[in-house]
C-alpha cells in the first residue's frame, strides 16, 4: 500500500515513516526537504498519486496566531482537494488535545480549524488528537519563565512520549478510516508544575518552579480537565520516568559525540 506521511521528516514523521516501511508499505516521506511544499502545492500532485493513505503531521513555522492559521486552513485546503481528485481513501490528521477548549490560544485556534476542515471534505477520516508531547517540555520551560522563575500552574496532564504517538498513526494507516477524532493520552497523569519541576531537575537547570494557578500556558488558563483526553482514550506505554532516563542517555550520547576527537 502507498502510504504518503506530509512531514515525513520531522520527530513524529520519521517515526511514523520507519514504521511502516518496516510493514512492507510504499512509504513516501513529503516535506519542504524533499521538495513538497503543501502550502504551494509543489510537487504535492506527483507525491500523492497513487497514494491511499496520507497521513498529515505537518506543523505551521510559527506559534503566530495569524501565521498558524493560514498555515493550517491554506495547506489543509490543498491538500484534502488533491487527495480528492486523486482517489485517496483515508486522510489522517494529527491535533491537539485540548484544541476546541484553548480558544485563547490562536495556535490552538488554528489546530480546531484544520481539523474542521478534515471533518467537513468528504474524504474518510480519522483524526487523532494527542496530549502534548514529553519533547515539548523544554518549550513549556522557555515559554513560562518570569525573570529567574519558571511559573506554572498544577494543572493535570496526560504527557506522552512522540513514539507512542507515531505507533499509533501507523496502526491508524492499516485500519479503516472512523469518520471522528480519536484521542491518545500519556499513561499517567501529572501536575504540570510538577513534571516540569522534575524535567528541570533532570536537565541541570537551577530555576526554581513556582506554582502559580493563575500562570497562563502559552497565553491561556488552564483547568485540571483542559489538556487531559476525554473519557474513552487510547493509552501510549512510556511512562515519563522511562522516557526521561532515555532522554538523557540520548542526551548524553549526543554531547560526547560531538566533544570526540572526530567532531571538533
Amino acid at each position: 500500500m502507498k502510504i504518503v506521511v506530509m512531514g515525513g521528516t520531522g520527530l513524529v514523521g520519521a517515526n511514523v515513516l520507519e514504521r511502516l516501511a518496516k510493514q512492507g508499505h510504499e512509504v513516501i516521506a513529503a516535506s519542504r526537504r524533499t521538495g513538497v511544499d503543501v502550502v504551494t502545492g509543489e510537487g504535492l500532485r506527483e507525491t500523492l498519486t497513487g497514494a491511499e493513505v496520507v497521513i498529515d503531521v505537518t506543523n505551521s513555522p510559527s506559534f503566530d496566531d495569524e501565521v498558524a492559521l493560514n498555515f493550517f486552513e491554506t495547506s489543509t485546503s490543498r491538500l484534502l482537494a488533491t487527495e480528492a481528485e486523486l482517489g485517496a481513501r483515508h486522510h489522517i490528521a494529527l491535533s491537539i488535545v485540548g484544541a476546541e477548549r484553548l480558544h485563547a490560544n490562536g495556535y490552538f485556534r488554528a489546530k480546531l480549524a484544520q481539523e474542521q476542515q478534515v471533518a467537513a471534505a468528504g474524504t474518510p477520516y480519522t483524526l487523532l488528537r494527542a496530549t502534548q508531547f514529553f519533547e515539548f517540555l523544554g518549550a513549556i520551560v522557555r515559554s513560562s519563565v518570569d525573570g529567574d522563575e519558571v511559573r506554572l500552574a498544577p494543572a493535570r496532564v496526560q504527557m506522552i512520549a512522540a513514539d507512542d504517538v507515531a505507533s499509533t498513526l501507523a496502526a491508524l494507516a492499516a485500519l479503516q478510516p472512523v469518520d471522528a477524532t480519536v484521542e491518545i493520552a500519556g499513561p499517567d497523569s501529572h501536575r504540570l508544575d510538577q513534571i516540569v519541576r522534575t524535567f528541570m531537575s533532570a536537565t541541570g537547570d537551577g530555576r526554581q518552579v513556582v506554582t502559580d494557578p493563575q500562570a497562563l500556558y502559552f497565553g491561556a488558563t488552564l483547568t485540571d480537565e483542559t489538556l487531559m483526553a476525554g473519557s474513552i482514550p487510547r493509552f501510549g506505554h512510556t511512562e515519563f520516568d522511562g522516557w526521561l532516563r532515555k532522554w538523557a542517555r540520548d542526551r548524553a550520547t549526543a554531547r560526547q559525540a560531538a566533544s570526540s576527537p572526530a567532531n571538533p
